[in-house]
């Protein structure tokens, strides 16, 4: 059956037009600004594309703009979060690393926008030579993109859903704006003492049995932080996959940094780098967490990561005969082709792709210094790019690019590349560098791939000209590309000012960046913990046989802190009250899917609102502007307060709007 898409081929409408792009430009720089926060902070993006496409659809219905209107600047609206999640993953492990010595404008941003701008523009050629293989493949449900492009014909008919989402952005800016006016304390942590602390276990063969009476564990916990981003994460997700996360924390915080506090106490000392641990218990205590526990969760997101690849083997090789079967038998002449099948020609692509494998040996070469490491690294870049590219449209078009695994893509190309640099014979800050750049490249070459690939599918159901798609996003990546590095640098320099210590502490954990940096300098500069990284990946084998849904998930929770994953698990736990609810209510389908529809908008808007506020936040302490302190000593007991209030909302809210039984149904839910 020949599709028939919502705009027919025949007819001719406004598009590709300024205020469209326009539009769309200014929604990139700001969803991609506020998933770089998030993925900072929490290790996760949130698709864009709901967001943009009611922001896109309650502007441009002011200016009476057409639906394709709205598509194109959706379109470019999202891209910025596909940039994001690439340079998040990537970008802070070349500090961690100590590949780069600074992070400041005059030795970080044009190498931070040149990989960034590499990476975005090979997206958008890599996925363009298989568009059409994936989006008339029948057996891709595309469902973030069927949702997105449900949302634009509701639009048609008068939805009111950007009233929910701008509510909620609002409420997100509000309380993240009075926790950092001090109104009340964000987080709280708990030192929690079992027996007494610090004595020494009884070895082997000691006649004096007593000690174990007198001998202790000690951890700390913490309460969940107040983070309206956070707790909008965990409603996106689910119950299930958050309690995934967070049981990693329970594991990390709640087994093993009271195990090894019980067995070696003082001696802990002698296996922390010196320093570490000096201030206490309870920085003992963290010390075991970031010096021993987070390598074996390192171990754990390898394994993760490699199963998850296991997995999904059969759309690895369709989707690269689905690519090879495009360049080979290329396409009609441009005039003769219908309005929605005109696309940029092959020829032209493949073009542009080698002028950019030329500018990439140069790049690398100019970040390392090394001729033959930079050759190589260009290769395997090229070759890899292009493999995984595809592969993360064909994912997009089965789980959404929420759920696309792009950080386990990038560890797999990072270790192809570490180990030919090892055979090179290339070692030292100059190898680590080059790894980097390769995992920085293809990271973000899978992230735009895979979004660009639902703007595509999305277009074909509205009837969208698939080449004004393509250079809109050609118009996006270069000038999100442009402007990426400024959300890194105002967050990592205001937590310098705040008394961090930047990427990877707490307040940034940026796993999957400490996770590329780890492996870099493990494989190239033989600086990994080997025995806790093999001892992770034991434990990653294990979750897999006994069937954990997501092992990468709980690997991820053991890395990040136990208040970020005890926020994401409350989130988690609204959306399951959510739900529950609206089963208890005899709900039927259709308002079900209102009562979801309603709360993701209202939890896409938290993330939104806290993610632009903690920017603002971050950029007076940048510029050392004094911010108002309304309470002197903030407690988390008003904090706990606004989370209630919070999560009242979230529950009830949505529930409120399920409307009657026989009302039409609405929009696909959008998850």
């Amino acid at each position: 059956m020949k599709h028939r898409p919502f705009v027919p081929e025949t007819i001719q409408m406004k598009e590709l037009t300024l205020r469209a792009v326009v539009i769309g430009l200014v929604m990139t720089v700001i969803l991609g600004a506020a998933n770089a926060y998030l993925g900072l902070h929490a290790g996760q993006t949130i698709a864009a594309t709901y967001p943009a496409a009611v922001i896109g659809m309650a502007v441009l219905r002011a200016f009476k703009g057409s639906v394709l209107e709205e598509n194109i600047a959706r379109t470019a609206g999202t891209i910025g979060e596909g940039v994001a999640a690439g340079v998040i993953f990537t970008i802070p492990a070349f500090l961690m690393s100590g590949s780069w010595t600074a992070f400041d404008p005059a030795h970080a941003y044009w190498r931070t926008t040149a990989l960034t701008l590499t990476g975005s523009v090979l997206g958008v050629l890599f996925v363009s030579l298989v568009r059409r293989a994936l989006v008339e493949d029948p057996t891709l449900p595309f469902p973030e993109s069927v949702a997105a492009s449900e949302i634009h014909k509701a639009g048609q008919r008068g939805a009111d859903a950007a009233r929910y989402l701008f509510w909620s952005i609002g409420l997100g800016t509000l309380i993240q704006a009075l926790g950092e006016l001090s109104l009340y304390a964000v987080d709280k942590d708990f030192l929690v003492r079992v027996g007494q602390a610090g004595r020494s276990f009884l070895r082997l063969g000691s006649p004096d049995s007593q000690n174990i009476l007198h001998t202790g564990a000690i951890s700390t916990v913490a309460a969940p932080t107040v983070s309206p981003a956070l707790i909008g994460v965990g409603f996106v997700i689910g119950p299930e996959l958050s309690a995934l996360n967070f049981s990693g924390s329970v594991l990390a915080w709640g087994v093993l940094v009271p195990l090894m506090m019980y067995f070696l106490g003082p001696n802990l000392q002698a296996f922390l780098p010196a320093g570490a641990g000096d201030a206490g218990w309870a920085g003992m205590a963290a010390a075991v967490w970031r010096y021993i526990v987070r390598p074996i969760a390192v171990g754990g997101m390898m394994v993760g990561a490699a199963y998850t690849l296991f997995k999904m083997g059969r759309n690895l090789t369709s989707s690269l005969g689905r690519a090879i079967a495009e360049v080979r038998h290329g396409r009609p002449p441009l005039e003769s082709m219908a309005r929605t099948e005109r696309y940029m020609s092959s020829k032209v692509v493949l073009s542009l792709i080698f002028f950019v494998f030329l500018a990439m040996i140069a790049l690398y070469f100019y970040i390392s210094g090394l001729a033959m490491a930079s050759l190589v690294a260009a290769l395997v870049m090229l070759i890899v790019g292009f493999f995984f590219a595809t592969v993360s449209g064909n994912l997009c078009g089965v789980i959404g690019s929420s759920n696309n695994p792009v950080s386990g893509l990038t560890l797999s190309t990072l270790i192809i590349a570490a180990l030919l640099m090892v055979a090179l014979g290339v070692s030292g800050p100059g190898g680590v560098a080059v790894v980097l750049g390769v995992a920085a490249v293809v990271c973000v070459s899978s992230s735009v791939a895979g979004e660009l690939m639902q703007d595509f599918k999305a277009g074909y159901i509205l009837g969208g000209t698939p080449r004004s798609i393509q250079i809109v996003e050609l118009i996006a990546v270069v000038i999100s590309s442009l402007v990426m590095y400024f959300p890194l640098y105002i967050l990592q320099q205001g937590n310098l000012k705040s008394g961090g210590s930047g990427f990877g502490d707490p307040h940034l954990a940026a796993p999957q960046a400490g996770l590329m940096a780890a492996l870099a300098q493990g494989i190239v500069g033989g600086e990994m913990a080997w025995p806790l990284v093999v001892c992770g990946a034991l434990f990653g084998v294990m979750l897999i046989m006994i069937n954990v849904k997501s092992p990468m998930l709980v690997a991820i929770g053991m890395y990040l802190p136990f208040q970020t994953t005890a926020a994401i698990f409350v989130g988690g736990i609204l959306r399951w009250m959510v739900d529950a609810i609206s089963r208890r209510r005899g709900n039927n389908e259709a308002q079900k899917t209102r009562v979801e529809n309603v709360g993701i908008l209202m939890a896409s808007g938290l993330i939104a609102g806290e993610a632009l506020t903690g920017l603002l936040f971050a950029y007076f302490k940048f510029k050392d502007i004094a911010v108002w302190q309304l309470v002197k000593n903030p407690s988390y007991a008003a904090g706990f307060v606004v989370l209630l209030i919070l999560s009242a909302i979230l529950i009830f809210l949505p529930l409120s709007k399920a409307g009657r039984p026989e009302d039409p149904a609405p929009p696909a839910a959008m998850m």
